[in-house]
């Protein structure tokens, strides 16, 4: 069985170079392929002049038909072939309106013919057929997972069916070393598998498709093959910007926390809720402000834009089949018990490599080259924005307490199982989407501020979230306190379990800070780590230094190359003179006894991460390190 593992154009550049990996020989068999010169599109019919200068250089006009992706008309194009790229290039800047330019030329044979990298070949006669032999028990499944999906839309499910027979058809047994992979991993099956799912699904060769990080070159890929194979004209970067320039697209609403403590705490989501939205709401390139006079009170929340409700959109295709194929396939198969472990975890694999080409689907739309539609993208996130606050409005209205939203999660406070599960079968009728159970806390506080807040679950398991006391660049000193006042939470299930966990970790905090006044910590457990934003070179002679770029001058003196984004490492000390100025830290390297180190300062900054956590449990501390009304009222 042969696999299609790269193409390439030959050093004539007029003809595509093939290379298949043969499994029964295990070595690659190449194939040369004539007569495939490289093109453009241009606008039909072409004046003379233009016919003169493709004559002269030994170049072809032929007459093609495609279906305007925008406008959704068959249009007349000239396709304009040459002997090579290079005079190609030359002869696009002659042409006011072009396009498919920027295609390489192998590619573009791979879109043109419908071939798959990383998929399955035999070989008759001059032609190379796909294999297409999923095990029929399989098949039954799939045909049971997805029946109501066929019946409902069509579209989609031709697309989910193209795409689960191609990752699961067989994947030869070669050598790490072709991929450029390391031998003594122990991922190694599990690099290979996912080299060819990915090189399958996105069409690209299945050497990138091991090496390459850049996901929105695989979306574009996608995308490309699916247009091409349908005939449909792939609108230029200008097109799809619609004549904006790149600007902030608004992002995701976060609802302003409810601040307090709460037992009984349940957090639901929406998994994957841009690609959820595209695929729901019909969001794509062609149906964003479509010219259908009927279509235009289609209107999206907070935005100027309507939705198509003619024609289901290429996008919300794609991105809705590997969506459904991720959650309702790969993701079933990796919980299922019943199946061996080694299947698990290669299905484990395959569901978090779609699940980071689907959420990427909403980034590409808003910046990068080809792809990037500022009205796509802000179609994308307004309808995320309506959603969360539909969902909020939702859980008010059922008499159920929400505390926080963000982005795509909703808090709630104590509810029944019973109301829970009203409200996932709520917002699937309503919004079409799904709503799941993410966490379940038995405390959770909330802090005034957004993105930050901790939990307990059930299990006892702390889960911190954007708090300033676990950040990275925090001491280890600090992020220890704070894991032990969280500790102290871990068993509390009731209020008055709650008021006495206060008072432990009140405790926990008094013995913190006598810890730093006796000096009785590790001077390794003290250290900061910031990256430098700035070129330190180019802070020097600033009067007044931050510490990292104090850090930054003294480790530089002793004969240190630092750049903008290095990371340095230094410890707060009593203020001390250096070269005229006043610095408060020193490098790690540079402190010599624990004597030196700033314990006011640490205090102050344990007070200060500490503070923002536990403010809403009514535990409040004075700036200055004084205990003031700790229990609150």
């Amino acid at each position: 069985m042969l696999f299609l593992w790269n193409a390439s154009s030959t050093s004539t550049n007029r003809e595509i170079e093939i290379q298949f990996f043969d499994s029964s020989s295990g070595k690659f068999k190449k194939v040369t392929v004539g007569d495939y010169k490289p093109y453009f599109l241009t606008t039909y019919p072409l004046p003379k002049d233009k016919e003169e200068r493709i004559t002269n250089i030994q170049g072809e006009v032929e007459l093609v038909r495609k279906r305007n992706l925008l406008t959704d008309e068959l249009v007349q194009l000239a396709k304009v072939k040459t002997l090579t790229p290079i005079l190609l290039k030359k002869l696009t800047t002659q042409f006011e309106n072009v396009w498919e330019n920027e295609i390489e030329h192998s590619r573009s044979y791979i879109y043109d013919n419908d071939l798959v990298f990383g998929a399955p070949y035999i070989q008759q006669g001059n032609k190379f057929v796909l294999v297409n032999d999923v095990q029929r028990e399989l098949k039954q499944d799939f045909n049971k997972a997805f029946e109501q999906e066929r019946q409902k839309d069509p579209l989609k499910y031709a697309q989910i069916e193209k795409w689960f027979n191609l990752c699961h058809g067989p994947v030869p047994e070669i050598s790490i070393d072709l991929l450029g992979g390391q031998k003594n991993r122990r991922d190694v099956e599990e690099q290979i598998y996912l080299a060819f799912l990915l090189a399958r699904i996105a069409n690209i060769p299945v050497p990138e498709a091991h090496n390459s990080r850049r996901v929105s070159d695989w979306i574009k890929s996608m995308i490309y093959t699916h247009l091409r194979k349908n005939s449909v004209l792939i609108p230029t970067s200008r097109e799809l910007r619609r004549g904006q320039k790149a600007h902030r697209v608004p992002g995701a609403l976060t609802i302003e926390p409810k601040a307090g403590i709460y037992f009984n705490t349940v957090v639901c989501d929406y998994e994957s809720l841009y690609p959820s939205c595209i695929d729901s709401y019909n969001l794509s390139y062609e149906t964003i402000d479509c010219a259908h006079e009927k279509c235009k009170g289609n209107r999206i929340s907070e935005t100027k834009h309507h939705v198509c409700t003619k024609r289901k959109g290429f996008y919300s295709i794609l991105i809705g089949a590997l969506k459904d194929l991720r959650i309702r396939w790969f993701k079933h198969l990796a919980n299922n018990v019943n199946i061996p472990e080694k299947k698990r975890r290669l299905a484990n694999s395959a569901s978090k490599l779609l699940k980071l080409i689907s959420v990427s689907s909403f980034g590409v739309t808003v910046r990068i080259h080809g792809v990037a539609c500022p009205p796509l993208a802000e179609s994308i996130t307004a309808y995320g924005r309506w959603v969360l606050q539909t969902t909020w409005e939702i859980v008010e209205k059922n008499s159920m307490h929400p505390t926080y939203g963000d982005t795509d999660s909703i808090f709630l406070d104590n509810p029944s199982p019973s109301q829970v599960q009203m409200l996932i079968k709520s917002i699937k009728k309503q919004l079409n989407l799904d709503l799941a159970i993410e966490k379940e806390y038995s405390i959770c506080v909330l802090p005034k501020a957004k993105k930050a807040y901790f939990g307990i679950t059930n299990d006892g398991t702390p889960d911190l979230k954007g708090l300033t006391a676990i950040k990275s660049n925090a001491p280890k000193f600090i992020q220890a306190a704070f894991r032990d006042c969280v500790r102290v939470l871990s068993n509390v299930g009731n209020m008055d379990q709650y008021v006495s966990a206060k008072k432990e970790i009140i405790t926990v905090f008094h013995e913190a800070i006598k810890r730093l006044q006796e000096r009785k910590v590790n001077l390794e457990d003290l250290v900061y780590s910031v990256q430098l934003y700035h070129d330190p070179r180019e802070r020097v002679d600033i009067s007044i230094m931050s510490q990292p770029y104090q850090c930054a001058l003294q480790l530089m003196d002793d004969g240190e190359t630092l750049n903008r984004r290095d990371t340095v490492h230094f410890v707060k000390v009593k203020p001390f003179n250096y070269k005229g100025r006043t610095f408060t830290v020193k490098p790690e390297t540079h402190v010599r006894s624990l004597t030196e180190i700033n314990v006011e300062d640490y205090i102050r900054n344990l007070t200060t991460a500490l503070e923002q956590t536990f403010e809403p449990m009514g535990i409040r501390l004075d700036r200055n390190s004084k205990l003031t009304d700790w229990l609150g009222s």
